[in-house]
């Protein structure tokens, strides 16, 4: 009888699948096989009955999808069908919703003027091993959040990898090249992690700052002005910018550079989902996320979880909407969402704020690095989450081996903002510090480093 049952549940598949239109079969969808199956089995043999397509394994290494229970797969029509398909193996189907980077509008205002100013302290210094813009390591944003107690009071430098997963890192970058370990590119399906078109985006500096995208002023010349307000290429420096925020608060930390997005700024949840795990699998200790997307995903929050489970700590943008709104995975219980605010500790106008924002860092005019080995200044949640993402890499230099949520509580321990609505409030890196000494009492003391190139102290001239 359950033989017999099986065969029409079968039939049943496939006259449904017969009887869907042409436009049902469009769209990838992320399906996860049931716990104890052989999931490429399960999936090939659904496909082969249905005549979808297994496009590749996503909570597996690149290139290999044997051994894995989630895959993207192309052609499988939705509803009744996916109710069906519980029967034949599969746990759970979902559609690969497509996701964008956070930016925020820039309007050009007295905070954007001294931006342009600190662009143009260009002095090359050394800082822990490579060499950066004076405007970069002196600005206002690293001396709120104490950048510069952090690495020459408590002798914290960061430790650990973080995964920054977005549109890819330029991986020649002078400041940003020696702290870069191998990453990879989701979107071309190659291994590296870089930036596309970085020649064409600034290969040249003037004495001048232009508008490059709704987040960005950066420095370039004229011409690769023009090339970079091409809407198709509105995301082209943004995984660049984030590293650099990252390295400035943590620069002896390694960052891993996870290509999951295009040049236009969007991306894929699978492509996501696939970055997360490669991240755990290949000993990311923090991962960075500044994107964002409206609607919650069960595999997103399964992937987090995992990592989470694995000792990872997940950082993500609250988003730029200037609203008290849900977005993931910035909300979800086991990520930091970090909200903007402005250096004189206020919300700033586009950042979302609420119940579900866990702190917040400054997000308007930050000085970081930009492809073409020059550095820009940027606007937005994006640009807050990696400070963040680099204080918890700060506290493994405490404990190298931290749990998510000690690491959270640490970090919770940041300048309160009255009215804010920002969480906790503004990060705060020495009360951070002293708190994660707190909870990891018997980890060894960090004395203060004899010479401190950090903020404001100490620089050497580059030869």
């Amino acid at each position: 009888m359950r033989s017999r049952g099986l065969v029409w549940v079968v039939l049943l598949v496939l006259l449904v699948s017969a009887a869907a239109p042409a436009g049902a079969a469009e769209g990838d969808k992320i399906v996860r096989t049931k716990t104890g199956l052989d999931g490429l089995r399960v999936v090939n043999s659904l496909c082969r009955l249905l005549g979808c397509t297994v496009l590749l394994g996503i909570d597996t290494p690149p290139g290999q999808t044997a051994g894995g229970a989630l895959f993207l797969v192309r052609g499988l029509v939705d509803s009744v069908l996916t109710t069906l398909l519980s029967l034949l193996g599969l746990a759970a189907v979902e559609p690969d919703v497509p996701v964008s980077l956070l930016q925020a509008p820039y309007e050009g205002d007295q905070a954007s003027a001294a931006v342009v100013n600190q662009l143009g302290r260009r002095d090359p210094k050394l800082y822990y091993g490579a060499t950066a813009w004076e405007g970069y390591l002196d600005q206002p944003a690293a001396h709120i959040v104490g950048v510069r107690d952090a690495h020459c009071t408590f002798g914290l430098t960061g430790a650990g990898t973080v995964a920054v997963i977005d549109t890819g890192v330029d991986l020649g970058h002078p400041t940003l090249a020696p702290s870069l370990v191998p990453g990879y590119d989701f979107t071309r399906n190659v291994t590296g992690g870089g930036e596309t078109g970085v020649g064409q985006a600034s290969a040249a500096v003037v004495n001048g700052a232009h508008r490059v995208n709704g987040s960005t002023i950066a420095v370039v010349d004229q011409a690769s002005a023009a090339v970079v307000n091409d809407p198709s290429r509105a995301g082209l420096g943004h995984g660049t910018m984030v590293a650099g925020v990252v390295h400035l608060v943590a620069p002896t930390a390694q960052i891993m550079p996870l290509r999951a997005f295009g040049e236009d700024g969007t991306g894929y949840t699978s492509d996501i989902l696939r970055a997360i795990y490669y991240a755990v699998n290949n000993n990311a200790k923090v991962i960075n996320m500044s994107f964002s997307r409206s609607t919650p995903s069960p595999e997103l929050r399964k992937a987090i979880e995992f990592a989470a489970s694995k000792k990872v700590v997940s950082v993500a943008s609250a988003g730029n909407d200037g609203r008290a709104i849900t977005v993931y995975p910035a909300s979800l219980d086991t990520v930091m969402g970090i909200g903007s605010t402005t250096n004189e500790d206020r919300r700033t106008w586009f950042s979302n704020f609420g119940e579900e924002v866990f702190a917040a860092a400054p997000g308007a005019g930050v000085i970081t690095t930009y492809p073409g080995n020059t550095f820009a200044g940027a606007w937005g949640t994006s640009f807050s989450a990696p400070m963040v993402a680099g204080a918890a890499a700060l506290l493994l230099d405490l404990q190298p081996v931290a749990a998510p949520d000690k690491v959270r509580l640490a970090t919770s321990n940041a300048q309160r903002l009255i009215l804010q609505r920002l969480g906790y409030g503004r990060l705060d890196l020495s009360s951070a510090i002293l708190a994660g000494r707190s909870l990891w009492p018997n980890a060894p003391f960090q004395s203060p480093v004899d010479t401190c190139y950090s903020v404001g102290v100490d620089w050497t001239d580059a030869q």
